[in-house]
């Protein structure tokens, strides 16, 4: 829709731009600027003075030129052909563009983010004459072989199925007509939600559940649940990237939403060329068949980066209210708020803490606020969750600095990356002295019915281990390791199997990658059933030599790197181990096994 009186161009200071004229004019509206119809949004009003955010190079824009509105907010098209897709941070399809366009996107190019050529198999799953409501299932499609496309009735809309068919459609045909009070609503497969607004839901559920992500020192020390929210900040160098890219991989959620927001591309080329070699755990299908990729890289414009944020996290709640579980990590947030600081700058506002806007804390707990574990709109009863992971890259590792300091205000679990434990090759790199998790009390009782009754106490006692090992060190550092006592001595070598044998995984190890929770617990119980049986040996009367080396010291070493269906070897080693120590408690000696 075009007003016949266009505004023009009054001025432009970066991705900024300021119009007159322009009438209809309404916050976060869509706009066209310029004689080549450059994407803006509207982010201010002031008399007959209109200030627009621009998303693509506003180079070689001058006053007077056209602005258009489209009097329709910044949304994305949600429907069929979302998975595996590539977008750019205002939903525009990178795969697309670059086979109509060439391998570098042209300025004020336009294309469907949905393909308008492609037909699916709609199979309805209501009847003509059927009552309907808002968030209720009209049919599904198959988009891949692991998702399945529930085709929703959208917010707003409920009344009696006047007509549905089944067969091949485009996004953009009608599926199904809705009488809603005498009016007729036709429904295509395909439906577009505003990214700034949440989409609605019935209830926020209480989180039970973990999100499973194969790595051990986050499933068993600092667990996040479905539903909730983590961040990882750390320094450059310490491993943010490549822990965001292992969740995306190893997750056990239905669909993963990845979003490179302001990172170096090469990054990105690494997720879009590792991806689709990759096999999913759970289904053994290829890890594409369940992934959206949002890339807004450092070189795109910095205000579609300020956008790609929402429309990731408007994509993976459409999944949510299907009934999926979706984790989506934003990678990073911190360029995020950087985007946030220019143009905020550009507009003359009040600069907060480091030049950030004064909104920033705001922002960020709003973004992060629309994770959860949802009861999804319907009448159904189904329940959908969305766990949201965003990396922080604060400068220089300063924990201190806003960004960092006001996402930690708003999520739960925080997994602290340290550069040193990266330079000493400890992957990940999360320190297990400061990182911690607020969901443990919420998953206490999924661990003891699903992995074992006493996996939470295995998990405190490794977390006192590991604390006394800190305090260790401080005396060592003093007076020197002879100093120690035989037990201390002996605490300081199972804190360090924690550390090498536990904590220390190898993302490129095909059994070291993925851990199962029940592995995890296996290999932890066979390093703490050595702490037990160690100690009551020494307090025997045996040497520290002696506890120290027997043969199953190293068969613990190499528990990690046993394949998932031979877990039974890993359970062998707490016998053989008490064997052992027992054998040379009564002096025997034992043959190496």
């Amino acid at each position: 829709m075009e007003m016949e009186n266009k505004g023009r161009v009054f001025s432009v200071n970066g991705p900024v731009v300021v119009a007159v004229n322009l009438q209809g004019a309404k916050m976060y509206d869509m706009v066209k600027v310029g004689e080549k119809g450059l994407v803006g949004e509207i982010i201010g009003i002031h008399e007959d003075r209109v200030t627009i955010q621009v998303y693509e190079e506003t180079a070689g824009i001058k006053p007077g030129e056209p602005v258009i509105s489209t009097f329709e907010p910044l949304s994305v098209e949600l429907g069929p052909g979302l998975i595996g897709s590539i977008f750019d941070g205002t939903q525009r399809p990178l795969e697309k563009i670059r086979a109509d366009f060439g391998d570098f996107i042209a300025r004020g190019v336009e294309t469907e983010a949905l393909d308008r050529t492609r037909k699916w198999h709609f199979r309805p799953t209501v009847t003509v004459g059927a009552e309907v409501t808002a968030g209720d299932i009209l049919g599904e499609v198959e988009e891949t072989k692991t998702i399945t496309h529930k085709i929703m009735i959208p917010p707003g809309v409920s009344g009696k199925v006047k007509e549905i068919q089944e067969g091949a459609f485009t996004v953009n045909e009608v599926v199904a007509v809705i009488d809603q009070n005498g009016v007729e609503k036709p429904l295509t497969l395909m439906q577009r939600w505003p990214v700034r607004t949440p989409r609605p839901y019935r209830q926020k559920l209480n989180l039970n559940e973990p999100l499973i992500t194969g790595q051990r020192v986050i499933d068993t020390l600092f667990p996040i649940a479905k539903g909730g929210v983590a961040c990882i900040p750390g320094p450059f160098g310490s491993g943010k990237t490549v822990v965001q890219h292992q969740l995306a991989k190893w997750s056990d959620a239905d669909v993963i939403v990845f979003i490179g927001c302001g990172e170096r591309g090469n990054e990105m080329t690494d997720v879009l060329m590792e991806f689709p070699e990759l096999v999913d755990p759970y289904t053994g299908e290829p890890l594409m068949q369940r992934t959206v990729l949002i890339a807004n890289t450092s070189n795109m414009p910095v205000a579609a980066r300020e956008a790609s944020v929402y429309t990731g996290i408007t994509i993976a709640e459409y999944f949510r209210d299907m009934g999926y579980k979706v984790a989506l990590m934003a990678d990073s947030t911190s360029r995020w708020a950087e985007a946030m600081r220019e143009i905020s700058g550009r507009l003359e506002e009040m600069p907060g803490d480091e030049g950030f806007p004064a909104y920033l804390g705001s922002r960020i707990a709003s973004f992060y606020e629309r994770a959860g574990k949802v009861l999804c709109l319907g009448s159904d009863g189904r329940v959908g969750s969305l766990s949201v992971i965003g990396a922080v890259s604060p400068p220089g590792g300063d924990l201190s600095e806003p960004v960092t300091q006001n996402t930690l205000r708003v999520v739960q679990v925080f997994w602290g990356l340290e550069d040193k434990l990266a330079y000493k090759r400890h992957f990940p790199a999360i320190n297990w002295l400061v990182s911690y998790s607020l969901y443990i009390s919420h998953l206490e009782e999924f661990w003891k019915k699903n992995v074992a009754p006493d996996f939470v106490e295995n998990r405190a006692l490794a977390m006192r281990i590991l604390q006394q090992e800190a305090e260790l060190e401080e005396v060592v550092r003093l007076v020197g390791v002879e100093s120690l006592s035989s037990k201390d001595r002996f605490v300081l070598e199972v804190a360090r199997s924690i550390r090498e044998d536990f904590l220390q995984q190898n993302a490129f190890q095909e059994f070291d990658t993925f851990t199962s929770l029940r592995k995890q617990y296996l290999i932890l119980k066979a390093i703490l059933a050595y702490y037990r049986a160690g100690l009551e040996a020494l307090e025997k009367g045996l040497s520290l030599k002696e506890v120290l080396y027997i043969p199953a010291r190293e068969r613990i070493a190499r528990a990690k790197y046993v394949p998932e269906g031979e877990l039974s070897k890993i359970e062998q080693i707490e016998e053989d181990l008490r064997e052992q120590l027992e054998a040379k408690l009564r002096g025997e000696v034992e043959s190496n096994v």
